[in-house]
C-alpha cells in the first residue's frame, strides 16, 4: 500500500455556549484543520488538528497547515501502515513542529488499522474499556455562574470537572470557594490556570485552598516555578503545557513534580509520539488525562482510541471536545452520555468526514 494523495481542509468549529475562556483568552470558535490521506488500494485515513487560538501555545492553525504542505509531498509513495517509518520522513524533512505532523500520523493510524479490519484502539495495545470517563470544562466566568454552571453539568451526568481560572489572583479565588461549594463526595474538580498565576500568585492560592477538595492543574508558566509552588500546595497537582515531551516526563517523575499529567496527542506529534508518552507514564506510574488541544469528531475519536488502550488505573479523564460544536464535521464521532463516549469498535477511527460542512480543499498533492 502507498500514498497517493494528501489533502488539508479548514473549518471553524464554534461553540455552543457562544464562547470558550480561560486565562486572559476568550475565543467564539477554533480554527481546525482536517487531513485525508488517499492511498492506491482506495483506503482512506482522516487526521484533524486544532490548536486552541494562536495564544496558547507554540501552535496555531495556519503553522499548522505550513507544515502539512511542506511535508505533504515526501510522504507519496510511503506505506501509511508503516508509521514509524513515516513519522521518521517528517522529522527528516521538518525539524520540530510536532502539531503540524499530527494530523498527519493519525491519519496513517487510521489508514493502518482499516487495513488490518481492526480499530485504532486494537493497534494501540488493545482496549482496557469501551467506554471513556470524561470532565467537562467550566469556561471562566463570574464565581456564582460557575457554580450553577458545575450543576448543570451534573445533571448531565458529568462528575467531572475542570474549571478554567489564571486571571485575576482574588477572582480566581473566589472562583474556586464558590465552585467547591456545590461539589458533593462523587464529583472531581481541577482548578486549571493554564499557566497564568506567577509563582507568588500561586503559592498564596496554595494557602488558600489548601483544605478544598480539588486537583491545581498548570498553575505557573515554566516548569521551574511550577516546581518552587509543588512544596507548598496539599492538593494533587496536574502539568499539562510543561509536559511537552518524554523527557519533560521523566524529569518531572524524577523531580516528584507532578501527580498527573495532561497528555494532548498534537503536542507529541499524533499518536505515535502520544502512545510513546503513554507508555513511559505507565512505566514511572502516572496518570493522565488523555485529550488534545481541540478538535472536532476525527480528534475526539483518537483521544477515545488513546485513552480505551490506556491501562486500568492510569487512565484518570478525557475530553470530548466535538460535545462543545455547534456543527458536526464528521459522521462516526463517540456519542457522549452520563460523563462518558463511546469508544468505535469499526474498523480504523470509526469516523467519516460530512465533505459538505469541510467545503474545498485548501490543498491537495498527489
Amino acid at each position: 500500500m502507498k500514498i497517493t494523495g494528501v489533502s488539508a481542509y479548514s473549518v471553524d468549529l464554534r461553540l455552543k455556549e457562544g464562547s470558550y475562556s480561560w486565562g486572559t483568552q476568550s475565543y467564539a470558535a477554533f480554527d481546525s484543520t482536517v487531513v485525508v490521506l488517499d492511498t492506491d488500494e482506495g483506503v482512506q485515513g482522516y487526521g484533524e488538528i486544532c490548536p486552541l487560538g494562536p495564544g496558547y501555545m507554540p501552535s496555531f492553525a495556519a503553522g499548522a497547515r505550513a507544515g502539512m504542505r511542506e511535508i505533504a509531498a515526501h510522504l507519496i509513495g510511503l506505506d501509511p501502515r508503516q508509521i514509524e517509518v513515516v513519522a521518521a520522513k517528517m522529522d527528516e524533512v521538518l525539524k520540530g513542529h510536532p502539531y503540524a505532523k499530527s494530523a498527519l500520523d493519525m491519519a496513517c493510524w487510521d489508514v493502518a488499522a482499516k487495513a488490518a479490519g481492526v480499530p485504532v484502539s486494537t493497534l494501540l495495545g488493545g482496549s482496557f474499556r469501551d467506554r471513556v470517563k470524561l470532565f467537562r470544562v467550566i469556561s471562566r466566568d463570574t464565581p456564582e455562574a460557575m457554580a450553577d454552571r458545575l450543576l448543570e453539568y451534573r445533571d448531565e451526568g458529568f462528575s467531572q470537572y475542570q474549571m478554567k481560572v489564571g486571571e485575576h489572583l482574588d477572582t480566581d479565588i473566589a472562583r474556586i470557594t464558590a465552585v467547591t461549594d456545590v461539589l458533593v463526595a462523587t464529583d472531581t474538580l481541577a482548578a486549571d490556570a493554564n499557566t497564568g498565576w506567577r509563582q507568588h500568585e500561586a503559592i498564596r492560592v496554595a494557602d488558600a485552598v489548601a483544605d478544598l477538595p480539588l486537583y491545581i492543574e498548570q498553575p505557573c508558566l515554566t516548569y521551574e516555578e511550577c516546581l518552587a509552588v509543588r512544596p507548598h500546595l496539599r492538593r494533587p497537582l496536574i502539568l499539562d503545557e510543561v509536559m511537552d515531551s518524554r523527557a519533560a516526563i521523566r524529569r518531572g517523575a524524577a523531580d516528584g513534580a507532578m501527580d498527573v499529567i495532561n497528555l494532548k496527542i498534537s503536542r507529541f506529534g499524533g499518536l505515535s509520539g502520544a502512545r510513546r508518552a503513554r507508555d513511559l507514564c505507565v512505566d514511572l506510574g502516572i496518570a493522565m488525562t488523555i485529550e488534545d488541544t481541540w478538535g472536532g469528531e476525527i480528534a475526539t475519536a483518537a483521544i477515545a482510541h488513546l485513552a480505551s488502550s490506556t491501562p486500568d488505573g492510569f487512565h484518570f479523564q478525557s475530553s470530548a471536545f466535538h460535545d462543545y460544536h455547534s456543527m458536526a464535521i464528521a459522521e462516526g464521532g463517540p456519542v457522549v452520555s452520563n460523563g462518558h463516549m463511546s469508544v468505535a469498535d469499526s474498523p480504523g477511527l470509526g469516523v467519516t468526514p460530512l465533505w459538505d460542512r469541510l467545503g474545498e480543499p485548501l490543498f491537495s498533492i498527489s
